[in-house]
């Protein structure tokens, strides 16, 4: 079986609405294209070493679908060449109950019943990438239908649009898996692995505080 890996940008209050572009995403959003100021090459160099790591297919929503297939075909060549290369080449899934346009080689739309073609994607390929595409990772965090967690969080504040983790996400935990790692504009790269049972809780006021009790 392979991994389901959820690549996200995020704010400090979580928002990660539209951080590519003002067209994303704008929907009562008036920050889209928030992280192209605090792209750094730190967080470049991390977000292309992600990608490259084995990527062997991409699970995509209808809206990242659309903007990706618009864009990546026409990057070969140029300074995106790696991730372009990467892209056009593996088979891209699509996660739409409407009828996009899947003209971008090696794309294909999922069925009707979402969790049970994502369960059969992780067993056909080993590094599955979800990258972007928020409705659907707000889909298999319910699910908890990944395996691994790839979050850079920056260092702003927004105070509207949609989180991460919305309403009706499930108990879930999650371990670090290496430090995290701050590039210079203090954007902070954490990377988490699915974890086994719910969070546990504990009492403060007892001498083990800090240890969790079986919940």
């Amino acid at each position: 079986m392979g991994l389901i890996h959820l690549e996200l940008f995020a704010t400090l209050d979580l928002v990660a609405q539209a951080p590519g572009g003002p067209d994303e995403d704008p929907e009562g959003f008036p920050f889209g294209g928030w992280q192209a100021p605090l792209l750094d090459d730190v967080g470049g160099a991390q977000i292309d070493a992600a990608y490259a790591e084995g990527t062997d297919a991409l699970l995509l929503g209808r809206r990242t679908y659309d903007i990706f297939a618009a864009y990546w075909p026409h990057q070969s060549g140029g300074p995106d060449d790696g991730i372009a290369t990467l892209f056009n080449r593996v088979p891209k899934y699509v996660a739409s109950r409407g009828t996009p346009d899947l003209s971008w080689a090696g794309s294909t739309q999922l069925g009707p019943d979402l969790p049970a073609a994502v369960r059969e994607i992780r067993d056909r390929h080993e590094h599955v990438r979800v990258v972007g595409s928020l409705d659907l990772v707000q889909t298999l965090l319910r699910e908890r239908l990944f395996d691994r967690l790839d979050l850079w969080v920056h260092p702003i504040v927004l105070g509207v649009g949609k989180k991460v983790f919305a309403e009706g996400a499930v108990p879930t935990n999650l371990t670090l898996l290496e430090p995290p790692a701050a590039g210079p504009s203090g954007t902070v790269y954490l990377h988490y692995a699915l974890a086994d049972g719910v969070p546990a809780t504990g009492d403060m006021g007892e001498p083990d505080r800090g240890v969790g009790q079986g919940a």
